[in-house]
């Protein structure tokens, strides 16, 4: 029996973000177990950039919830993320988690190419920002193949359930989990199959997905995109994220050759600017 993870990128408590999971799996025909991860409910901390964890096997030396997090992303046969519009954009806690994806670099062959479908939920019709884009981004570099992404219009808890498009959508959304992915419902790059640009001077364009550059042009009114893969990528193939998690732990052999150089020039600023600082903490967690 297959399992699904249920990425949940909302602390709030069966809001509309957890419903539209369940409501996925309700609808999913494959035998299945679902398993639900609150991100909010972890304690994750930042990323320090040590790459330590390139030479330990994926094992992070910060002592947090994150080991756990990933131990069911790893098991998992598929993934279901869904995030809240916060200020035109996918609630932090998927970046904050997507901050310590070094650590799952080292196990790119287990992750590679698992079913993925993602929702965006936002309380006002077309002021979803870059919700979607964030959640794409959030499930290409974990290495997923994204078969739909989907924003809904939802305020208030409960209420992705009471329109009548949202049940049928969040079922062809699960028809794709295991299935066909969906087609796009515009022109996209074809690189990544991303649907966010920015457009530049000269008719040059610049997928926001992959970060590949190109070219765009109309015909039979439609937008045509002409891009290519760059010399660096990291999700679009297996092969490409080996060479770039190759190239990162490559970076400690470069520092080491320049770290007397670097330091120097690091100094040079040590006493510049004023650190505003926290307050401190007496025992009982206050501040004093």
């Amino acid at each position: 029996m297959k399992t699904i993870l249920g990425i949940i990128g909302s602390p709030r408590k069966l809001g509309n973000c957890e419903i539209a999971v369940k409501a996925v799996s309700r609808a999913v025909h494959e035998p299945h177990i679902l398993k639900l991860l609150r991100i909010a409910d972890f304690d994750i901390r930042p990323c320090r950039g040590c790459y330590a964890c390139l030479f330990r096997k994926g094992e992070c030396v910060i002592p947090d919830d994150l080991p756990r997090i990933w131990e069911a992303v790893l098991g998992a046969d598929a993934l279901v993320v869904a995030a809240p519009t916060y200020f035109l954009g996918p609630n932090a806690s998927l970046k904050h988690l997507l901050d310590r994806g070094l650590s799952l670099l080292p196990h790119i062959e287990g992750m590679w190419g698992k079913p993925a479908v993602g929702i965006g939920i936002a309380g006002i019709p077309e002021k979803e920002g870059y919700t979607r884009l964030g959640i794409e981004s959030f499930l290409k570099l974990l290495m997923t193949e994204i078969k739909g992404c989907e924003i809904f219009y939802s305020a208030l808890p409960g209420e992705i359930s009471l329109e009548k498009d949202h049940e049928p959508r969040l079922s062809i959304l699960a028809n794709a989990l295991f299935g066909p992915a969906l087609n796009p419902k515009s022109s996209v790059c074809p690189v990544c199959g991303g649907d966010t640009f920015r457009f530049m001077e000269d008719g040059r364009i610049r997928c926001m997905l992959c970060s590949n550059p190109g070219t765009f042009d109309m015909k039979d009114g439609r937008l045509v995109f002409e891009i290519r893969p760059g010399g660096h990528e990291m999700f679009l193939s297996r092969e490409s994220a080996v060479r770039h998690r190759e190239w990162l732990k490559g970076m400690k052999d470069r520092f080491l050759k320049q770290k007397n150089q670097l330091k120097k020039i690091s100094v040079e600023y040590l006493k510049d600017g004023t650190w505003i600082q926290p307050p401190e903490k007496n025992n009982k967690g206050h501040a004093s």
